[in-house]
């Protein structure tokens, strides 16, 4: 069984809307964790159907070298990004693990990303749903 992991902070609106679209696309086939950079965001992803869920810089840490799929806002790699809610350590955690990552483009942090789609955020995570798709195809 595949194992995707969410990680979101702030609200955790993005990630429980992955989470939502993920449990509709493959049911009960893939394992989610929720990774919250806080209890709300955790708190969020879990009602969304993620199967478990943690809080904080040290379940990140830990967890993303043991997964196949990182799933989240493209801030998730950013040291101090989200209000200085993701550590260095985190960020750092996401961009050395060994699973493929899938991160939604969103323009904040004062930062631009040229030649990232624009696309409301409904419509970007079915193209992360459409590659998670793609991801368990190819691994089958």
């Amino acid at each position: 069984m595949k194992r995707f992991c969410v990680i979101d902070g702030q609200g955790g609106g993005i990630g429980a809307l992955i989470i939502k679209k993920l449990k509709d696309r493959f049911e009960e086939s893939i394992e989610i964790i929720a990774l919250g950079t806080n209890a709300i965001a955790t708190s969020q992803m879990l009602k969304a159907g993620a199967n478990r869920g943690a809080t904080g810089e040290n379940p990140v840490v830990r967890t993303v070298g043991e997964i196949d799929l990182i799933l989240g806002p493209v801030a998730i790699t950013w040291p101090n990004a989200m209000m200085g809610e993701v550590t260095r350590s985190m960020a750092e955690a996401i961009v050395s693990s060994p699973a493929r990552k899938i991160l939604i483009p969103l323009h904040q942090e004062k930062i631009l990303i040229i030649g990232a789609s624009r696309e409301p955020l409904p419509h970007l995570v079915d193209f992360v749903i459409n590659e998670c798709v793609q991801e368990v195809l190819n691994n089958v």
